[in-house]
């Protein structure tokens, strides 16, 4: 399997969302995505890229000592070499998340990566992309994320928690405002009156530095 990878970007920043939020990250944007989410914030990384080879990648990751890596994209796992970055910064000793839409599968992620798998909403365009399946290669460790846009999409998570027993499968059920699309407030309150077990997050790196690539 080649090495070689297609980078959009690798910066340091703080971790904006998941269960560790505020831990200074190293990110590792890989270039490409197969789907077209309304709400898309990081468009930028469709097309393009730079070719790295794996030890590239890894040295630039050292340069920040940082204990937390992060590899997102666009769609990570539309990356072949994607599984070889994964399992050998895993070795490195690296705490290692994998940001995932949910439409690849992700059973031959190595069990030490955390997972962080959206679940597509009605609202992001794309509900016909997610591949259910892969809830049963999820594990305590995981976490699933659903961007919410209105009062449907809460409805249609809220079920998916439910129909899945998400609270009991993995770390952490995450709902997510869609950056203004959905009132944050509004969200909040819905969790709260429904005394759903779930974590309500927002994304912290805009409120630090807006939203724009490198943060």
């Amino acid at each position: 399997m080649s090495s070689a990878l297609r980078i959009t970007e690798i910066f340091h920043s703080l971790q904006g969302e998941s269960n560790t939020v505020g831990c200074p990250t190293v990110f590792i944007r890989l270039t490409g995505c197969p789907l077209r989410c309304q709400y898309c914030d990081t468009a930028y990384a469709f097309t393009g890229g730079v070719i790295y080879d794996l030890d590239q990648v890894l040295k630039e990751v050292e340069s920040y000592s940082a204990s937390y890596v992060t590899v997102t994209g666009g769609e990570p796992l539309a990356q072949k070499a994607c599984l070889p970055l994964l399992s050998t910064l895993c070795d490195m000793g690296y705490i290692v998340s994998l940001e995932t839409s949910g439409a690849i599968d992700v059973e031959a992620v190595d069990s030490r990566v955390i997972k962080v798998m959206d679940l597509k909403t009605p609202g992001s365009g794309e509900l016909n992309k997610n591949l259910e399946s892969n809830i049963e290669h999820l594990s305590l460790q995981d976490q699933v994320k659903f961007i919410i846009c209105d009062r449907n999409d809460y409805e249609w998570s809220k079920a998916k928690v439910e129909e899945h027993v998400l609270h009991e499968k993995v770390a952490d059920v995450l709902f997510s405002p869609s950056n203004e699309q959905m009132s944050a407030k509004d969200l909040a309150e819905w969790i709260l009156a429904d005394r759903l077990k779930v974590r309500f997050q927002i994304q912290l790196h805009k409120y630090l530095w807006g939203n724009k690539p490198g943060f």
